[in-house]
């Protein structure tokens, strides 16, 4: 075989690829969708999306974070019976769960109705309940999936997922549809259905396993899942807590729509490191299973390094096409200095790069202190971050009336989880840091150079 098509064909056929491949595809229409709705409607109605979304963000990482790492934990061990136990408590979970936000939601939406109608939340208790129902068979598969590494079936989710709403949102802006916010949002759910009615046909979801619940897996899962349910919606109010706070804030919803702007463009950065994560987590699950402590640290270092020193181009192009990357998905508006006078989103986007240097480490350490059944851990790491991000969001917003400080605030509590997180990783496996960047550069060497790798 010619070597050009051996690494084409190594390449397609490798998990890192096709994990990275998933979310990519997705974080591309992605930024696609968010820039054609940021045309499509006014900085306010825009601000709306952006805290409908943000806020079903949120709900969704504690109705996933309660199971889905534990599933792929545990999944990475099992045999076939316990597989099957496993994957149908997990769906059990699920179901009791997403009824109780449903009923929760809608109660406090008729209790409350007029205040909610006249806040940035009234889209969130309408939607988002239909939402938790539709999206739950696609969410279950690619969670089963990803413990069995089936990153193509993953890459197909994602896809049809993203790029059917892409076409919606074109059509609707090229032919001046004029659709309401309301329309858009309910051709979202109706897209999501379909993703999960063809998951249930393929038999990826895992329903047809419900009657495998017992007792001792639900207790496994939700053991194990007590932690990372707290660690996973820390870690979405490390993102969303901006939002949040800046919504009710003196600056009111545009500048929720002008932070959008750079915190989506950062996302970017997310694509490789979700995907990587997501591709080490079930190796890490099996080594510290199978207590192959030399063969996890090597998948430690080879990730935490490798993505470092990727980002790092990454990082310099973004920092200098800075104003590029804002006009495209927002359009002029956003580089209007007037749109809110004092900020900048070109300044914003060049923060949250440059901070995207710290990420990897911080992800990785999170990701291997649950491979190592340590959830604990992980959460302490990050709920000291939301403290710090919270701390310096409400002084940045309240006292300084800056977005600039809220962004530095990130820099901040990124900064705190790095360090931390390391340190809780070197006192279960002691760790050589400079080890990072020497197998991390191999293993970049030894994939486009086909160089041995001792990673034994």
């Amino acid at each position: 075989m010619k070597p050009k098509q051996e690494i084409l064909d190594r390449t397609l056929y490798n998990k890192n690829f096709l994990s990275l491949a998933g979310n990519g595809s997705s974080a591309v229409f992605g930024l696609i969708n968010f820039a054609l709705l940021a045309r499509t409607f006014n900085s306010s109605v825009f601000g709306e999306w952006i805290v409908y979304l943000a806020t079903a963000g949120f709900i969704e990482m504690f109705r996933f974070g309660l199971t889905n790492s534990a599933l792929v934990r545990f999944l990475s061990g099992a045999d076939t019976e316990e597989k099957q136990k496993l994957i149908g408590s997990n769906y059990a979970i699920g179901i009791v769960i997403t009824l109780g936000i449903v009923v929760i939601l809608y109660l406090t939406y008729f209790i409350f109705r007029n205040p909610i109608v006249n806040s940035p939340y009234k889209l969130f208790f309408i939607w988002y309940p239909i939402l938790a129902i539709v999206n739950l068979p696609f969410n279950n598969a690619i969670t089963i999936l990803q413990a069995e590494e089936r990153f193509l079936e993953i890459f197909y989710i994602r896809l049809l997922n993203v790029s059917s709403f892409s076409v919606f949102l074109c059509l609707n802006y090229f032919l001046n549809w004029d659709t309401s916010l309301d329309t858009v949002i309910l051709v979202h759910l109706v897209l999501n259905l379909l993703v999960s009615v063809g998951c249930i046909l393929k038999k990826w979801d895992g329903i047809a396993y419900l009657g495998h619940t017992d007792k001792h897996s639900l207790k496994t899962l939700l053991n194990f899942g007590k932690f990372t349910t707290l660690t996973l919606v820390g870690s979405n109010l490390l993102r969303s807590a901006d939002t949040f706070i800046i919504s009710i804030s003196p600056l009111g919803s545009k500048a929720v729509a002008m932070y959008a702007i750079p915190l989506k463009l950062t996302e970017m950065l997310q694509i490789p490191l979700r995907s990587f994560a997501a591709a080490a987590y079930p190796r890490l699950s099996r080594a510290s299973i199978k207590n192959e402590l030399g063969k996890f640290k090597w998948y430690f270092y080879s990730y935490t390094g490798g993505m470092t020193l990727l980002f790092i181009p990454i990082i310099l192009v973004g920092f200098v096409f800075a104003d590029i990357f804002v006009l495209i998905l927002g359009g002029r508006e956003y580089l209007n200095p007037e749109l809110i006078p004092g900020q900048s989103t070109v300044l914003l986007f060049k923060i949250f790069v440059l901070y995207g240097i710290m990420l990897p480490l911080d992800r990785m350490t999170g990701v291997a202190l649950n491979s190592m059944n340590k959830p604990e851990k992980d959460f302490y790491k990050v709920l000291v971050m939301v403290v710090a991000n919270i701390i310096g969001d409400l002084i940045a917003v309240f006292i300084f009336k800056s977005l600039i400080g809220v962004a530095l605030a990130t820099w901040l509590f990124t900064f705190i989880g790095m360090v931390l997180g390391y340190h809780f990783i070197n006192r279960e496996i002691n760790l050589k840091f400079s080890m990072i960047f020497k197998i991390g550069w191999a293993s970049i060497i030894h994939y486009f150079c086909r160089k041995p790798l001792n990673n034994e």
